[in-house]
């Protein structure tokens, strides 16, 4: 076959995410839209800020000669100073745009990051469940994933992250708050990772970088705060989206940005420059970085979001399941009643209601809930919710 077996292999064990999105159109195809509750995908639904339109509806109109042209690999100059001023306010710390690359999302971060920082059989670490695509993003770039179990209820376990470091782990890679837990690291924890990667670090007689993927860093509710890992540790980078906080993920723009004081900084940057553009994405679009400029600090309401995860977080735990309730992100990730978390998914779906196993995120016995959709349905899924947990009790 022509297809390398790699690949096949990764389709045969793909994210679960997309499996049950394309399942959910299948679904509404035979019983109708508004009957099917479709859980499976984290696409903001919240709509963007008005300024938004109105800055983009500003640069269409003021359409200029090169606008759409090339530009440096690392993106617009006046774009990456305002993201620099911003973070500078945000994290406490003078960042200049000499440390900021702006990418096609976070995703093109994460990629440009392992690319530049692993060599063949390097590890990546980071703690579960996670993001599934983690393990393709090591895949990429020579690397391999490693994990450790958190807590259980999802904060960092640094007994279980300690025994997992070894010689060959270059990057630890987090994500709080946390898809698909919601859960947000606290300073404390951040603060003894810090103190155990700088130990070990001397140890192995190499840098090991803390890498942050932050898209949800502004979707927090109930006065909880994302503490930043620059405040804790030198050897660290940031990438993050504009995806989740102004609700543009199809527009794939964001940003990396390495502490001012990261060991080999100006090696480390040239290098996220140039795997952005071998990499193939050369540069973050450019409309979009022109756009961003000027909408530095907007953020999406975030009590849309949390007056959806108050109503199913009170009606999942009146049906009797287990979960905690997250500070952050929009995802719920309860307790399956069953040990096999993909069997009772299937007896939701059989309810029409659609949502994603935790074996996908390396988090069996869970499953995720992604509560970024119109409250109809929330409201129509309630009865299936309880319904499949009435069902579970008698297997």
């Amino acid at each position: 076959m022509a297809v390398a077996q790699k690949m096949l292999s990764f389709m045969e064990n793909s994210s679960w995410i997309r499996k049950m999105f394309e399942e959910g159109a299948r679904l509404k195809q035979i019983h109708g839209a508004d009957k099917v509750f479709d859980f499976s995908l984290g696409n903001p639904n919240v709509p963007p800020p008005d300024l938004v339109h109105i800055k983009l509806r500003e640069l269409v109109a003021g359409l200029t000669p090169g606008m759409h042209g090339y530009m440096p690999n690392a993106g617009l100059p006046e774009t990456r100073a305002a993201v620099a001023a911003q973070l500078s306010k945000e994290k406490g710390l003078a960042l200049s745009a000499d440390q900021v690359i702006m990418t096609c999302g976070a995703a093109g971060g994460l990629n440009i990051i392992l690319k530049s920082l692993l060599d063949p059989g390097d590890e990546v670490l980071t703690p579960v469940p996670c993001f599934v695509e983690y393990g393709f993003y090591a895949d990429n770039h020579g690397g391999m994933l490693k994990t450790a179990p958190t807590h259980d209820d999802f904060t960092l376990d640094l007994n279980a992250l300690d025994q997992h470091l070894g010689p060959r782990t270059k990057v630890v890679l987090i994500n709080s708050p946390n898809n698909p837990t919601g859960q947000i690291y606290s300073a404390a924890s951040l603060a003894e990772l810090a103190e155990l990667l700088q130990r070990r670090s001397h140890q192995f007689g190499h840098p090991i970088y803390l890498v942050s993927d932050e898209p949800y860093c502004k979707i927090v509710y109930d006065g909880y705060e994302v503490p930043s890992i620059f405040a804790l540790y030198e050897n660290s980078v940031i990438a993050t989206s504009y995806s989740k906080d102004l609700s543009l993920p199809g527009e794939r723009l964001g940003f990396v940005v390495v502490h001012p004081q990261a060991a080999d900084l100006q090696p480390l940057v040239g290098a996220l420059t140039l795997a952005n553009r071998i990499l193939g994405f050369v540069n973050a679009p450019a409309l979009q970085q022109r756009l961003i400029a000027g909408l530095q600090g907007l953020c999406v309401d975030v009590s849309i979001y949390k007056r959806k995860r108050d109503l199913l977080v009170a009606s999942l735990r009146s049906a009797g399941y287990d979960l905690i309730n997250p500070p952050g992100a929009f995802y719920l990730f309860p307790e399956s009643p069953i040990a096999d978390d993909v069997r009772f998914v299937g007896l939701l779906q059989e309810e029409n209601i659609l949502v994603v196993p935790g074996s996908g995120f390396f988090g069996p016995g869970h499953f995720r809930i992604a509560y970024c959709v119109d409250d109809r349905t929330i409201d129509g899924a309630i009865p299936g919710f309880h319904k499949a947990l009435e069902r579970a009790k008698n297997l």
